[in-house]
């Protein structure tokens, strides 16, 4: 339970909050749309009305908070600010993606609620105007404004149109049309199966976010819901006038006079503005960042070396890369593995998509031959931004997990550890998966060149590492080692030996804490959510010896 406390209480706690307002918002703005005001609106609409503007009201609060987990600078800076007063909180600011998607799933939701309560009311709209019976309220109340036009109630003023015509030719409805289409595609092309094999595709539809709060501010500027004003209540008291709508105006000593109406104003620019501004000033602090020169090196896995002007980075940091030559619109991130020591910074970058194959090409990685500095293409720089691998230092005992490419924060952090010579009051556990060999021959050559460094120094023990070639089989891997008896491994060519098939978690687990009871450890990974799930599940399990496991995992 503690280990579960530590994990994922504050996540939990903010998720609750976040629901609770929600619900907060939903049931005080229903109730709002019951009031006296809005008595002759409900005549036309019923309940209609307060379904649709109740999920409105939840929309501006979801829409204020939809581009705040995506403005990376202000949450670098938020994470900086913070971790010096609560690590746990500072963890929180890594799983910002995962906060946006929450919150655009809250967006959907209550789009399609506000979307199908209004279909509802230009039906009870258009039926008001067809049931053309002067003893009959709701008609009566359409036929008010008929003359001037400007204190109507039913927005349909006459029974020769349609709904959809409606819908067409008046603010509310051609930008609820826009901003629904942008949201569809939004969402739609957000999938993981569209995100991973069309990556352009989610990256390009992702923009129309702008079309989206364009509209959304726009969208109740035409007033299309009105109620009663506050002089006509005066006037005109619904409880009681209602039933004697055909004495409403006549000048006979009645107290009732015609009701008049108004829309609310526009209200979502007020919850929208604050946020839009903060990521407009976040696009532009990227633009003026990106505009550095960038001298690139590139070697055979497209390892990016370049020159740190006026460049300040932690530990497992992330950038994001645009080359101009490549595309003008993307941005894509990758984890660094430069230490902070180091007098340049450097990224490696694998292939698995049209994006880095044209980085590829453009970098003459496909050429053997070495290439000028000036022929490389140049590069935009925007970041870094923190993850929770900056915590590293801020345990005594560390679990680190790499998979495959995942490896690349670890990089940086192994480096670091060794200029840093904390072995003394450190103990790092280093795991690292890959399916097949290829992958273990950038990183192979830092660990061989750490390996090298603690046989001369003498502090062997200070780093325990075990590299699993997952896809092998035992038998295979026996069979393997009879034909490359060497000291070293055959494959990594580092002193300690590849192990095959996947590790035993709860053994690994259970190990560590035994070696260190009464210890906060913090486990970090960088690979797949089902690996993510696997650790995060041993994390909260293993509670042996007062052992506090804390999860932490990269964002990509």
């Amino acid at each position: 339970m503690g280990n579960f406390a530590a994990n994922e209480g504050l996540s939990i706690f903010v998720i609750l909050v976040w629901l609770g307002i929600n619900a907060f918002l939903f049931v005080h703005f229903y109730m709002a749309f019951l009031l006296e005001r809005w008595f002759y609106t409900r005549v036309l609409l019923g309940h209609a009305l307060s379904w649709a503007r109740a999920p409105a009201a939840c929309l501006n609060f979801n829409c204020m908070l939809i581009l705040l987990p995506v403005c990376r600078n202000l949450l670098s800076f938020l994470r900086g600010t913070i971790q010096c007063c609560s690590r746990t909180a500072a963890r929180q600011l890594d799983r910002n993606i995962t906060f946006h998607k929450l919150v655009a799933y809250m967006i959907a939701f209550h789009t399609a609620v506000h979307i199908i309560a209004h279909l509802f009311n230009f039906e009870y709209f258009m039926d008001a105007q067809l049931n053309r019976n002067s003893s009959f309220l709701p008609f009566v109340l359409s036929e008010i404004g008929s003359g001037d036009n400007a204190s109507f109630l039913n927005p349909i003023r006459t029974n020769d149109t349609s709904p959809t015509f409606v819908l067409f030719t008046t603010i509310a409805g051609v930008t609820g049309v826009v901003i629904t289409l942008a949201l569809i595609l939004i969402i739609t092309s957000s999938m993981e199966v569209i995100r991973r094999s069309y990556f352009e595709v989610f990256w390009y539809t992702h923009h129309l976010f702008v079309i989206f709060f364009i509209g959304l501010v726009f969208h109740g500027a035409g007033r299309i819901v009105r109620g009663q004003t506050l002089d006509s209540l005066k006037t005109n008291e619904p409880e009681e006038c209602s039933s004697r709508f055909e004495e409403w105006g006549i000048d006979n000593g009645s107290t009732c006079a015609v009701p008049r109406f108004a829309g609310n104003p526009p209200q979502t620019w007020k919850w929208v503005l604050g946020p839009m501004i903060l990521y407009v000033c976040e696009r532009i602090v990227r633009f003026y960042r990106s505009n550095q020169k960038v001298v690139m090196h590139p070697s055979k896995t497209l390892e990016l070396q370049m020159k740190r002007k006026g460049f300040h980075m932690e530990v497992g940091q992330y950038v994001f890369i645009q080359c101009p030559s490549v595309s003008r619109l993307e941005w894509h991130p990758f984890t660094l593995t430069s230490a902070p020591e180091e007098d340049y910074f450097s990224a490696h970058i694998r292939i698995v998509g049209d994006w880095t194959e044209a980085l590829y090409e453009a970098c003459a990685g496909d050429k053997t031959q070495p290439q000028d500095a000036w022929k490389l293409p140049k590069l935009a720089i925007d970041g870094p931004f923190g993850t929770a691998s900056e915590d590293v230092f801020g345990y005594e005992v560390v679990m680190l997990v790499g998979a495959g490419i995942g490896v690349t924060p670890f990089a940086s952090i192994l480096k670091s550890v060794w200029y840093k010579r904390i072995q003394n009051n450190q103990d790092i556990y280093f795991y690292w998966l890959c399916p097949e060999t290829q992958a273990f021959e950038w990183f192979a050559d830092l660990l061989q060149s750490l390996e090298a460094q603690m046989t001369e120094k003498g502090v062997t023990d200070f780093l325990s590492y075990n590299i699993y070639l997952t896809r092998w089989k035992e038998t295979e891997a026996a069979h393997f080692r009879v034909h490359h008896e060497a000291e070293n491994d055959p494959i990594t060519g580092l002193k300690q030996k590849t192990l095959y098939g996947k590790p035993n978690w709860d053994n690994e687990f259970g190990n560590v804490a035994a070696k260190h009871p009464g210890t906060k450890v913090g486990v970090f990974l960088c690979g797949p959510p089902q690996l993510g799930k696997s650790l995060e599940k041993q994390s909260l399990s293993h509670t042996e010896g007062d052992v506090k496991f804390i999860f932490n995992k990269e964002n990509f």
